[in-house]
């Protein structure tokens, strides 16, 4: 079963400032479980200007102690993978991330897009889609699936409130 999420929002915000808080939000106290964020990876198309970037976070294992009883589920850090391609001309950023552990067992990927807003330009549109497929942990697939969409539900409306919180923070109360 695959399990999806999608999200819009319009953050009041100019696209510069939505990206710069986006590359630079984590880590941060208001989200215990990113430990850290490393850019592995990051050239510049001169003809194009796309800045592309790989980058890898180190999370907490979230997965509760009866999952974690598989004894494969049973890791301290779980890496995340991001690459991003950032568009200044065009003002759009599209990211692609996935799960780099546990591939054996489940497939999680991300795709995003911040873009300049047609309806305002000191707004960024931002549209995310995700989804889970649990694969190979046998009888116990359903109750990682039930796992994986509440967790991901979460996660994403936390994000979201981060990066209200951070930009509200740095920059004052939203453009009109």
């Amino acid at each position: 079963m695959v399990i999806t999420i999608e999200i819009r929002k319009i953050y009041k915000y100019p696209f510069d400032r939505v990206v710069d808080m986006h590359l630079n939000k984590y880590p941060t106290p208001l989200e215990e479980h990113v430990r850290g964020i490393e850019t592995v990876e990051e050239k510049k198309d001169h003809i194009s200007g796309i800045v592309y970037r790989k980058r890898i976070a180190t999370c907490n294992n979230v997965l509760p102690g009866i999952l974690r009883k598989v004894h494969l589920m049973n890791v301290d850090n779980v890496y995340l993978e991001e690459e991003s391609w950032l568009d200044l001309k065009k003002r759009t950023m599209n990211i692609k991330s996935r799960c780099l552990t546990w591939t054996q067992y489940a497939t999680l990927q991300e795709v995003s897009v911040f873009k300049e807003s047609s309806a305002n330009p000191n707004w960024t549109e931002f549209f995310q889609k995700g989804s889970v497929t649990v694969t190979g942990v046998g009888r116990l697939n359903r109750l990682f699936e039930v796992f994986a969409q509440s967790f991901f539900s979460r996660g994403v409306k936390k994000s979201v409130h981060i990066m209200e919180t951070i930009l509200e923070q740095k920059f004052g109360r939203p453009c009109s």
